[in-house]
C-alpha cells in the first residue's frame, strides 16, 4: 500500500540516460538511422512521441511506404531503396502481403527491439534541451505521459528525425518554412516571390462491407455542404485510405502550432465525405458499408526544413547532378500540392518527373550551425521545390540510414558531422553504406578487405541468353511495348520475335537507348524500321537493327502500337531483363508522355513502365549471338543491383543445381560471408492497402548450402532435422539450418545475421565428392535480399563452394554479390 500525506508540491519521477547517439523521431527515417547505428556498435536512444513506430507509415496514419520506385509508374528501374528500409519492406511483404497496417507496426517494433544496443522510448516527447556551448547540444529532456517520467538523455551526437524538427528548433538550428523565390536557386518551378504556403496534411479513413445494411449518423461537426469541395464529384464508395490522399488541408496555416486545428478540419471533411457517400443516395452500393477506421492524427507533409552546408534544389533533381559526397538517392516526382488542399480549384497535385534517379549529398544531412546535429527525414536541407520529391518515406528512410552510419564513423574517428564530409572520411562513409546495402547511384563498392576479390570465381554454368522460349500466349500491341535488354559493347545482336498478324500491315520497330548513363528513359533512337508484314500466325521476324554501341548499356527493343499485330510471350523471367509498355500509370502521371508547361524547367519525355506480375511477361525472343553478361565475375564487381548491366551471376536455365566456387591460392581464414540475392528491386512493395499476390520475389534464391571445398577436409553432413538452430532475431528460425552444430548455447545476433557453429569431422581418405565435403551452413526458404553468415569458430580453407537451387522451373538462380571477410 502507498499512502502519502498532502504536500506543497511533488516532482515527477526522473531518469537519466547516456548514449552515443540520440535519435529523436521514430518515423521511417529515425528507425533506419537508429537501427543502422546500433548494429554498428553504437549505444543508441530512439525517442518517439507516439505509441508506435513508423510515423506516416504506422497504423495511426496508414500511408504506404514509397520512394524512387513510385508505384512502378516512372522510368526509374530497379530503384527500390536498399539497406534497412529494404529489409523492412521485404519482411513486410513476406508477413503481410495483404497490407494490414497493424502488422506494419509489428515489423517496425520487432526491427527496433531486436537490437541490443538500442533503447526505445515510446510515448516520449522532447520539450527542452541543454547545450554544452552555443553550437553543441549536450542533452535533451523528454516526458512520457504513459509512465509519468521525465527523461534526460545525453549524448555526443543527435539526429533530429522528428518531422517538425523539435531538436533543431530548440537548439537554434537554421531552418526555413514556405517556398523560395525562383531566383534563389534558379528554380523555374518555384514562384517569382517567396511565400509562406506549404503542403497540407491528410487524414485517411477505411470502410468495410459487413454484408448487411448499415446506417450512418454523422457527428454534428461533420461538413454539411459537400459542394464546397470542388472535386466532390470524384468521391465514390470504393476509394479509401491512401487513394484519398487529396483530402488535404492546412497549407496556409502554421502546420506546427496549428496542427490540432488542421486535425479538426480534416475530421470535419472526412465525416462529411462519408455522410455524402452513405446518405446522399448517389451510392446505392454503399448500403452495406461501415466506417471501420478514421485516422486520429494527420499525416503531415511539410513543416520546417533545416539548412545544411548544401541545399538541394530543382536543378539537382532534374539535371541529376553528381555529388562527390553522395550518400543516398531520390526518385519520386517533384510533387507539389496547392496550399488550399481539398478546397482548391486546382488539381490535387502537380507531379513532374526527372528522367532518372538523383544523388543526395551528405552535406544536406547535418545542420550548418549546430555542430553535433544530424538532419533526417523531412528535415533535410532542400528547397521547397526539391522537397516535393525528397519528402516521401522511403527516401527519408534511406537518408536516415546514411545519418546512422555517419554517426558511427564520427564516433570511431572523433569527427564532427561536418568533418566527416571531407576526404578521405566521406569515402569511408560511402563504402560502409554500400556494404550494408545502401544504394548510391553510380558508386561502386571498393572493399580491399573483401577476400572474395582475391579468389578465382567459377560457376557450374552461367546464362548465355540466346532465347526466351514461347509459352503459347500472345500480346496484342494496343500500346507500344519494349524489351529492356543488357547489351555489350559492339554490334547489337540479331533479334527475332514471333508475331501473329491479323491482316497485312506495317509494323514500326525501334532500337532506343537512354542519353544519360544509368537512366532508363528511352530518349535516343538508334535505329528505326518499317517492317511490312503479311497476315499470318507464328511469323518469325528478324528486327533489322544494324547498330554498334560503344559501351555496355541497356537498350530498348521497341515494337510500336499496332492493333493488327500480337507478339508472342515467354514464361521465362531473368534477373535484369524486363518488358515495358509505353503508357501512363494514373497514380503518378496523367499521360504516357510528360509535357510540362513551357518555362518550368522540367524535361519532356515518354514513360515506358513495367506491368506487375503476373502480367508483364517477356517477349518470346531469339538472340544471336547470345547476350553474355551474366558471368560469375559480376559477383565481385562492386555493384549489387542492375545498373548499366544486370551486375548478377545468373545460372543457365537448365542448371538445376547451380554452384559457385571461390578458390584461393593459399589458405584463408574466413569469419563472415555476405550474400546478396535478387528480391526484385523494381518492385515498390507498398506497405499497406494495395495487397500483393507474392510473398517472396520470384528471382530470390530460396535454398542454399555452403561447403568447405578444401581437399582433405571432407566429412559427412549431420542430419539437419536434429540440429538446433541458433537464436536469430527477426530473420526467423525456420529458414536456416546448421551443419554439425556442437554448441548448446544460443547465439544472439542482429537481424539478417546467421551465426553458424561447426565441428571438424574425421577425414575420409580418397574422397572429395559433394556428398563428402563438410557442409558449413544451409539456408532454407530464404526470402531476404541480404544474408550475413558468421562462422563460429572461423573456417580455414582455400575453397568455398556455394550450392543453390533455381527458384522456379522458368527462373534461373541468380546472386548479385558475394563477399568474404577475415574474423573481426
Amino acid at each position: 500500500m502507498i499512502r502519502s500525506d498532502g504536500a506543497d508540491h511533488r516532482k515527477l519521477k526522473s531518469e537519466q540516460y547516456t548514449a552515443d547517439l540520440t535519435v529523436v523521431g521514430g518515423g521511417m527515417a529515425g528507425v533506419c538511422c537508429a537501427v543502422t547505428a546500433a548494429r554498428a556498435g553504437l549505444k543508441v536512444a530512439l525517442v518517439q512521441d507516439r505509441p508506435v513506430l513508423g510515423g506516416n507509415a504506422s497504423s495511426e496514419v496508414r500511408l504506404w511506404i514509397l520512394g524512387a520506385s513510385s508505384h512502378m509508374g516512372n522510368n526509374n528501374r530497379w530503384a527500390r531503396e536498399g539497406g534497412v528500409i529494404d529489409e523492412i519492406l521485404v519482411e513486410n511483404m513476406y508477413r503481410n502481403p495483404e497490407g494490414n497496417p497493424l502488422l506494419v507496426d509489428t515489423v517496425l517494433l520487432e526491427k527496433v527491439v531486436s537490437e541490443p544496443n538500442l533503447k526505445l522510448f515510446l510515448n516520449t516527447a522532447v520539450y527542452e534541451l541543454d547545450k554544452a556551448d552555443p553550437n553543441t547540444i549536450r542533452a535533451v529532456r523528454a516526458f512520457c505521459a504513459q509512465n509519468s517520467t521525465l527523461y534526460e538523455i545525453a549524448s555526443p551526437l543527435f539526429c533530429d528525425a522528428s518531422g517538425d524538427g523539435i531538436v533543431g528548433f530548440l537548439a537554434g538550428a537554421a531552418f526555413r518554412m514556405g517556398s523560395e523565390a525562383s531566383s534563389e536557386f534558379d528554380e523555374k518551378f518555384a514562384p517569382a516571390r517567396p511565400g509562406p504556403e506549404l503542403l497540407g496534411s491528410t487524414i485517411y479513413f477505411y470502410s468495410k462491407d459487413v454484408g448487411r445494411p448499415v446506417k450512418f449518423i454523422p457527428p454534428n461537426y461533420a461538413l454539411t455542404d459537400i459542394t464546397t469541395i470542388p472535386r466532390w464529384r470524384d468521391f465514390n464508395s470504393n476509394d479509401q485510405g491512401c487513394r484519398l490522399w487529396w483530402i488535404e488541408w492546412g497549407g496556409r496555416l502554421d502546420v506546427v502550432h496549428e496542427a490540432e486545428a488542421i486535425k479538426w478540419e480534416l475530421w470535419k471533411i472526412v465525416y462529411g465525405v462519408w455522410n455524402h457517400i452513405k446518405n446522399s443516395g448517389l451510392f446505392p452500393d454503399a448500403e452495406t458499408l461501415a466506417l471501420e477506421w478514421v485516422g486520429t492524427i494527420p499525416g503531415k507533409r511539410e513543416s520546417r526544413r533545416f539548412e545544411g552546408d548544401y541545399i538541394l534544389s530543382q536543378l539537382d533533381i532534374v539535371e541529376q547532378r553528381e555529388h562527390a559526397d553522395a550518400v543516398s538517392f531520390g526518385g519520386w516526382a517533384i510533387d507539389l500540392h496547392p496550399a488550399d488542399g481539398v478546397f482548391s480549384e486546382k488539381p490535387g497535385c502537380a507531379q513532374w518527373h526527372a528522367k532518372g534517379v538523383y544523388q543526395i549529398p551528405y552535406r544536406c544531412l547535418y545542420s550548418r550551425n549546430i555542430s553535433n546535429l544530424f538532419l533526417s527525414g523531412r528535415l533535410c536541407s532542400v528547397s521547397h521545390v526539391a522537397f516535393g520529391s525528397t519528402r516521401v518515406m522511403a527516401t527519408c528512410a534511406h537518408n536516415g540510414q546514411a545519418t546512422g552510419m555517419a554517426a558511427v564513423l564520427c564516433r570511431k574517428y572523433g569527427l564532427s558531422p561536418r568533418e566527416l564530409g571531407l576526404a578521405p572520411h566521406i569515402h569511408r562513409l560511402q563504402n560502409e553504406l554500400l556494404k550494408t546495402g545502401q544504394h548510391i547511384p553510380g558508386l561502386r563498392l571498393k572493399d580491399t578487405s573483401d577476400l572474395a576479390r582475391k579468389a578465382t570465381i567459377s560457376a557450374s554454368s552461367h546464362l548465355k541468353l540466346s532465347e526466351l522460349p514461347p509459352n503459347g500466349e500472345a500480346l496484342r500491341l494496343r500500346d507500344s511495348w519494349a524489351m529492356l535488354l543488357p547489351i555489350q559493347a559492339g554490334p547489337v545482336p540479331s533479334l527475332e520475335v514471333i508475331l501473329d498478324v491479323a491482316g497485312p500491315t506495317v509494323l514500326c520497330a525501334e532500337l532506343r537507348a537512354s542519353t544519360a548513363p544509368g537512366n532508363y528513359t528511352p530518349d535516343q533512337t538508334l535505329a528505326a524500321a518499317q517492317i511490312e508484314l503479311p497476315a499470318g500466325k507464328g511469323l518469325n521476324i528478324t528486327l533489322p537493327f544494324d547498330v554498334q554501341i560503344e559501351s555496355p548499356s541497356y537498350l530498348f527493343v521497341c515494337l510500336m502500337a499496332n492493333e493488327n499485330v500480337s507478339v508472342w510471350l515467354s514464361e521465362q523471367r531473368i534477373t535484369g531483363v524486363l518488358s515495358l509498355s509505353h503508357r501512363a500509370h494514373q497514380a503518378v502521371t496523367k499521360s504516357a508522355r510528360q509535357e510540362p508547361p513551357p518555362g518550368n524547367g522540367i524535361p519532356s519525355f515518354e514513360f515506358w513502365i513495367p506491368q506487375r506480375r503476373p502480367q508483364g511477361k517477356n517477349f518470346a525472343l531469339r538472340i544471336e549471338p547470345p547476350i553474355d553478361v551474366f558471368g560469375p565475375e559480376s559477383l565481385v564487381n562492386g555493384f549489387a543491383r542492375p545498373g548499366h548491366q544486370p551486375n548478377a551471376w545468373v545460372a543457365d536455365v537448365d542448371d538445376a543445381h547451380p554452384t559457385v566456387t571461390l578458390a584461393w591460392p593459399t589458405i584463408q581464414t574466413i569469419g563472415r560471408l555476405e550474400l546478396v540475392f535478387d528480391t526484385d528491386y523494381d518492385h515498390p512493395m507498398e506497405s499497406v492497402l494495395m495487397g500483393h499476390p507474392e510473398r517472396v520475389m520470384p528471382f530470390c534464391v530460396r535454398d542454399l548450402s555452403i561447403e568447405n571445398g578444401r581437399v582433405g577436409q571432407a566429412s559427412q553432413m549431420s542430419k539437419i532435422s536434429n540440429i538446433e538452430p541458433a537464436t536469430i532475431l527477426g530473420a526467423g528460425k525456420a529458414d536456416l539450418a546448421l551443419a554439425g552444430a556442437s554448441s548448446s548455447e544460443p547465439v544472439t545476433t542482429s537481424l539478417e545475421t546467421d551465426v553458424f557453429t561447426q565441428r571438424t569431422v574425421a577425414q575420409i581418405p580418397g574422397k572429395d565428392s559433394p556428398e563428402d565435403r563438410p557442409v558449413l551452413a544451409q539456408l532454407k526458404d530464404n526470402y531476404h535480399s541480404r544474408r550475413s553468415i558468421v562462422f563460429d569458430p572461423p573456417i580455414s580453407t582455400d575453397k568455398l563452394v556455394i550450392r543453390t537451387t533455381r527458384p522456379a522451373r522458368h527462373i534461373p538462380a541468380s546472386i548479385f554479390e558475394i563477399r568474404c571477410y577475415s574474423p573481426e
